[in-house]
């Protein structure tokens, strides 16, 4: 078994079942593993902490784990350099006889398979994520017209986020027409939701620390919806074109997805379709990414993706078109690899 050390929140919860900003986890084998922390999170650490012992650093994190791993004669400890800085790790390696050896993304790694349990968490957090996307479906019809992205953006945050009982995945993107052009717009004050425009909104949410992501696009109208089998429909022939376009990118990329297939083959499912109608430069981002404890994370399903599908993986499908000046089309769903194939999670398709 790997020696290695851990410090970003997430690979800290997933390895002992909880987190803090000043920690550090040190497994050595099996039955050796340590939790170290200050006095701020100490009594909660030993409340919480499964599978390894709590020490109490006092401040100085790196000098206690230097104290733990030259009393365990290691010679090789692997660890993220994604996850350290320059001086933290600096200080950590000095004056130790220990093979520090890299290994970026080792935690969201160990994490790309999930199991039954987690899988059923993400499906929790994509229903919970939904049923946010209703409510501000609501606002939408009740008071959307005449409301600013930024007034809007603020709206569906207190949607996702349901007085309190959610916490989001991320800051939500709510695009209107051209900006949807942008896949990661920032909202403004100057635009403003009218009748008949293009509305993305690209949000989630977390259910015991389980990230949710989801897209919808639609029109909005008096019964406007973020309708779950993703059946919208818009009065302009040419948005209704793209819009059909980007959901059989969607639909193709989905059914594409069986044990063992390339995730750059689900890619180029969607993208052929996309290609195929003309706007294949307007699909300016991969395919979808992991989603767990991190909202991005591993695996990638993209051109450049080398991994397979495999049973457990977790991953967003959301193709999109973005038509720059005029407006752009995402649909995102999540899906798990279940029984050898995909399961949308939170959709009745």
């Amino acid at each position: 078994m790997k020696s290695y050390i851990v410090q970003n929140e997430n690979a800290l919860y997933h390895e002992c079942g909880f987190s803090c900003d000043n920690a550090l986890f040190l497994r050595f084998n099996a039955d050796e593993a340590y939790f170290l922390t200050d006095g701020r999170y100490l009594t909660e650490a030993k409340e919480s902490v499964k599978n390894a012992e709590v020490i109490d650093a006092k401040r100085d994190l790196v000098k206690c784990a230097q104290g733990i791993i030259k009393k365990a004669r290691l010679k090789k400890i692997v660890f993220d350099p994604l996850e350290f800085s320059v001086a933290r790790f600096g200080a950590l390696t000095k004056n130790l006889n220990v093979s520090f050896k890299p290994q970026k993304n080792f935690s969201q790694i160990k994490r790309m398979i999930k199991t039954p349990n987690e899988i059923e968490l993400l499906e929790s957090a994509a229903m919970l994520g939904q049923k946010s996307f209703e409510r501000f479906e609501k606002i939408l019809r009740d008071e959307g017209v005449g409301k600013s992205e930024q007034q809007l953006h603020f709206k569906a945050e207190n949607a996702m986020r349901h007085e309190g009982k959610n916490e989001i995945s991320f800051q939500p993107i709510c695009a209107i027409n051209e900006n949807a052009a942008k896949p990661h717009a920032l909202p403004c004050q100057t635009k403003i939701l009218k009748y008949g425009d293009l509305l993305l909104l690209d949000a989630g949410i977390k259910y015991r620390r389980y990230c949710s992501d989801r897209t919808r696009t639609t029109q909005m109208r008096d019964d406007v919806s973020f309708d779950n089998k993703n059946e919208q429909k818009f009065k302009d022939a040419f948005k209704q074109k793209i819009y059909d376009t980007v959901l059989k990118a969607q639909e193709e990329a989905i059914n594409s997805i069986k044990i063992g297939v390339k995730l750059s083959d689900v890619d180029r499912a969607a993208r052929d379709v996309i290609e195929k109608s003309g706007f294949g430069k307007y699909f300016i981002h991969s395919t979808g990414h992991g989603v767990g404890l991190d909202i991005h994370e591993l695996p990638i399903v993209s051109p450049r993706s080398r991994d397979v599908v495999m049973e457990g993986m977790v991953f967003t499908v959301e193709p999109g078109i973005y038509l720059p000046n005029e407006f752009g089309v995402r649909i995102e769903d999540m899906v798990a690899v279940v029984d050898g194939k995909a399961k949308v999670l939170h959709a009745n398709r």
